[in-house]
């Protein structure tokens, strides 16, 4: 059998028995000391293919290799399995059924806002360490006051204001307007993702100066989204802020494209705007000068800027992203960006906690984690980490983190802002090529 059909075999088998909810083991350990993490993503639903399957698959990556290691001070790594089917019940009753009935001493993964959310209070309720990979809604943290969940990913509204500040640095130069002549369109799936983004897509607009023609959220799993291109239509934007998964994004930017919808630059942030092969294999060329906002590549990073064991870790990485996914056109920021906060936790939190505290328990890993200072540079995304603790408002969010714009051009993602980080000057507005370009 092939590589690539074997693959797609254990895959296969891998996504079959996590919808017949059976956990998923590497193999028996020895009896000993040991760490059992429950790892929840979406392996299937609308979330799956907008970014969450690569998300499971970097943490996985990483996972794996700690387990070939031989585990973390002594402590063997077990990880379980399960998928949350894009569904919010569900992704808390598979936590809680992972604490209660599996056993497990902490949580890692959870990809959508609207699961995190709620999640994150109920594992908190059950005195539970939770280690977020990816979810990025401030509301996660913000004002909750929770003791024992942390998140390595910039937040939602960093994503929002980010955007907004590099229209207005670039209205004048590129678009050729002072930003009070700016018209900017807000559009958002509902969820508590797409709300968050869009609240720093506002602040930063309004900050700006900008002319906001429209702001909207739809469901994710809408049908049509025919009537909000026609509100987009009379509205005559400059410039399109998404924020959505997919297949929504596919959907909007094909009823666009019908409807006649013109504009000079669309900005996506992350999830489906992070998934470029799935872009493109929907709508071809189509995607070409779209902007995305995300946390960096690591395959975009300065490797000389980092600490000088990660760019081997990239590697690694990548090579294991390779087998996994063959063909991969561009390698999606969200299986580095998974690899990276994964990493960190494995080589900074953990050992930290059974070193100096103890244990594994909620406590010493919650005293370790708040322990944690690296400097810029520090991992694998290029930025640093150290926690907000008690007393703050977003108490757990890692106050150094940063996300990165960068344009696909033919094929290819390059960072356009900051400009501390750029590879190319960015492409405004959209050329005469693209289907949208305004006339």
């Amino acid at each position: 059998m092939c590589r690539h059909r074997s693959s797609r075999l254990a895959f296969a088998l891998v996504a079959a028995a996590l919808a017949l909810g059976v956990v998923w083991t590497p193999a028996p350990f020895a009896q000993g000391k040991k760490l059992k993490i429950g790892v929840v993503y979406d392996y299937t639903g609308p979330f799956a293919g907008g970014g969450s399957e690569l998300h499971a698959l970097g943490a996985k990556i990483m996972i794996d290799y700690f387990i070939k290691k031989g585990g973390v001070e002594g402590y063997q790594i077990e990880a379980l399995y399960a998928d949350a089917q894009s569904k919010p019940d569900v992704a808390i009753n598979e936590a809680v059924r992972m604490i209660e009935q599996e056993k497990v001493d902490m949580l890692l993964g959870f990809y959508s806002s609207a699961e995190c959310v709620p999640a994150a209070a109920r594992i908190e309720q059950l005195k539970k360490f939770m280690w977020i990979t990816t979810c990025i809604s401030s509301a996660v943290l913000e004002n909750r006051n929770l003791k024992y969940v942390f998140r390595t990913q910039p937040s939602g509204r960093q994503f929002g204001l980010m955007s907004a500040d590099f229209v207005a640095k670039n209205a004048k130069a590129k678009l050729g307007k002072d930003a009070k002549d700016l018209r900017v369109a807000i559009i958002h799936e509902d969820g508590a993702y797409g709300v968050d983004v869009s609240k720093g897509n506002e602040e930063g607009a309004k900050k700006a100066g900008f002319s906001i023609v429209l702001k909207e959220g739809y469901a994710a799993t809408a049908p049509d989204l025919a009537s909000l291109v026609t509100k987009l239509k009379r509205g005559r934007p400059d410039v399109v802020f998404h924020t959505g998964y997919n297949p929504d994004i596919t959907l909007f930017l094909r009823q666009a494209r019908e409807q006649g919808l013109r504009f000079s630059a669309l900005i996506g942030h992350g999830a489906g705007y992070g998934v470029y092969d799935k872009l493109k294999e929907s709508l071809g060329k189509d995607v070409n000068w779209f902007f995305n906002v995300d946390p960096i590549s690591i395959w975009l990073t300065n490797e000389k800027a980092l600490k000088k064991e990660l760019p081997p870790m990239i590697k690694l990485i990548g090579d294991e992203y390779e087998k996994a996914r063959p063909g991969t056109q561009v390698k999606s920021a969200h299986v580095g960006m998974s690899a990276s906060n994964t990493y960190v936790f494995m080589t900074e939190v953990l050992p930290r906690a059974i070193k100096k505290h103890g244990g594994i328990d909620a406590e010493a890993l919650r005293k370790a984690a708040l322990e944690v200072d690296l400097p810029e540079g520090g991992t694998m995304l290029g930025f640093g980490v150290k926690f907000l603790g008690e007393g703050s408002p977003m108490a757990g969010q890692n106050d150094r983190a940063f996300p990165v714009i960068v344009q696909y051009v033919d094929d290819k993602p390059y960072i356009v802002w900051p400009a501390s980080l750029q590879q190319r000057e960015p492409v405004l507005p959209l050329p005469g090529t693209s289907p949208y370009a305004a006339q």
